[in-house]
C-alpha cells in the first residue's frame, strides 16, 4: 500500500535514476547539509500522522504569486488530478538569496534554464522555498510539474532554492516547507496518508552550467546487442563528424525499455526489408524513457539524409512529434549525446545542428520537435 510517499531529492533534477537504493560508498557521499535537511523534514512524521504547524493552514498570503516573481504564463498543460499521494522534495543548489528581491531573480534564472537549456515547457515545480522563508508559486496546485521522471502526473513537486553550495535551507525555510506541506494537506491537494519516507538519488541537472565547470560524463547508451540488433555491415564514418541531424522516426514512441527495444528492432526490419537500407538508418536513437539506444553507431555511417549520411549523425527520437514534442527526459538525453560526441571527439567543436527536413524532403523531425530544436547551440536553419 502506497497511499503518501515524501521523497527527498538530493540536488533536485528533471530525471531520477532508476535505482533507489544506496550502496555504503554513495551513503558516505551524501552531503552534511542533505543529512541535516532531511532529519529536519522527517520531524514532520510523527507516529504515522503529519504535524500540523499553524503556518498556511489557513493563510497563503505569504505565497509569492508567479506574478510577483515575475514568471510569464504557464507554459505547461498536464493536468494534476488531486490530492496526489506522493510528494517529491527537492533541493536546488547555487541560487544563493535571502530575500525577496534576489530570490525573485534566482527563480526567474531558473525558470529560463528550465524552459530555454532544457527544453522545458515551464519551471519544474509546483512550489518552491526560498531560503528567505518564502513560498514561490511555481506552476501551481493543479498543473503537473516536470520535476521527478516516473512521478509528475502522480505527485507535487516542492524545492528549496537559494541556499549557498554545500549548506542547508535555514530553518525559517524549514519551518516554511512544513507550513506548505500542511496548507496541502488541508486543503487536499495531497492526501493525508503516508509511508516512512524513501531517499531518492537525482541528477543536479537545473544548475546552470557555468563556464570551466567539468563536463558531464557521457550518458549510457543501451548497445545493439542489448536490443537485439540484426548483424549488417554498412560503409564507415568520416569522423569527427561535421552535422548533427535530428530526426523522428514516426510512427508509435516507447515510454519503458522494453517498448523501446522492440521499437529498435522493428525500425531496423523495416528500414532493411522494405527500405532495403544496409542497417537501421540512424546512428542513435533516443526513447520517451530518456535512454540512448545505439543504432548504427559512432564509426558507421546513418542512410536516412542522402549527401550527408557519412558527415553527419543522425539522431531520431522514436515517435511522432508534429504536434506534441518529445518529453524533458529524452530531449535532455540527446543533447548530453551531442555534448559527448563533442568530448569523445565524434563530433566537431564548430559542428552544425539541423533538422532532417533542413536537408531532405520530409516532415521529420516534426513541428514541434523543430521548434525546440533552433533554440539549441548551433542550430543553422
Amino acid at each position: 500500500m502506497l497511499p503518501w510517499l515524501l521523497i527527498f531529492s538530493s540536488l533536485g533534477g528533471l530525471r531520477v535514476w532508476s535505482d533507489s537504493s544506496w550502496d555504503k560508498t554513495q551513503a558516505k557521499q551524501t552531503s552534511e547539509g542533505l543529512q541535516y535537511l532531511f532529519g529536519n523534514i522527517s520531524q514532520l512524521l510523527e507516529k504515522g500522522k503529519l504535524v500540523t504547524p499553524p503556518r498556511l493552514s489557513t493563510d497563503v498570503s505569504t505565497v509569492v504569486s508567479r506574478k510577483e516573481w515575475g514568471a510569464e504564463a504557464v507554459g505547461c498543460s498536464a493536468q494534476l488530478t488531486t490530492p496526489v499521494d506522493v510528494l517529491v522534495i527537492h533541493h536546488i543548489p547555487g541560487l544563493e538569496c535571502h530575500d525577496r528581491t534576489v530570490c525573485s531573480q534566482r527563480l526567474r534564472e531558473l525558470w529560463g534554464h528550465h524552459v530555454h537549456n532544457n527544453s522545458g515547457c515551464d519551471v519544474a515545480y509546483n512550489f518552491l522555498v526560498g531560503d528567505d522563508g518564502r513560498v514561490y508559486e511555481g506552476v501551481g496546485w493543479n498543473i503537473q510539474g516536470v520535476h521527478t521522471q516516473g512521478y509528475n502526473n502522480i505527485s507535487l513537486g516542492f524545492a528549496f532554492f537559494g541556499t549557498k553550495k554545500g549548506h542547508s535551507p535555514r530553518p525559517v525555510a524549514l519551518s516554511a516547507m512544513e507550513g506548505l506541506i500542511s496548507y496541502a494537506v488541508q486543503k487536499g491537494h495531497l492526501s493525508s496518508r503516508y509511508v516512512q519516507p524513501l531517499l531518492v538519488k537525482a541528477e543536479n541537472c537545473l544548475v546552470p552550467r557555468q563556464k570551466g565547470s567539468p563536463k558531464k560524463a557521457c550518458p549510457s547508451v543501451v548497445p545493439r546487442s542489448a536490443w537485439g540488433a540484426r548483424q549488417t555491415h554498412c560503409p564507415r564514418m568520416n569522423l569527427p563528424a561535421k552535422y548533427v541531424i535530428i530526426i523522428h522516426t514516426a510512427g508509435r514512441t516507447c515510454n519503458v525499455s522494453d517498448e523501446c527495444c522492440v521499437l529498435a528492432r522493428d525500425i531496423q526490419s523495416f528500414h532493411l526489408d522494405r527500405l532495403k537500407l544496409c542497417d537501421i538508418g540512424y546512428n542513435f536513437l533516443v526513447g520517451q524513457d530518456g535512454v540512448i539506444y545505439e543504432g548504427v553507431g559512432w564509426n558507421v555511417q546513418g542512410s536516412r539524409t542522402p549527401g550527408y549520411d557519412d558527415i553527419a549523425l543522425a539522431i531520431a527520437f522514436m515517435g511522432t512529434f508534429t504536434g506534441t514534442p518529445p518529453n524533458a527526459a529524452a530531449l535532455e538525453a540527446a543533447q548530453d549525446l551531442i555534448q559527448c560526441a563533442v568530448v569523445e571527439r565524434y563530433l566537431t567543436p564548430n559542428y552544425l545542428l539541423v533538422g532532417h527536413s533542413d536537408v531532405t524532403n520530409t516532415l521529420s523531425p516534426g513541428q514541434a520537435l523543430y521548434n525546440i530544436i533552433s533554440t539549441w547551440p548551433h542550430f543553422k536553419h
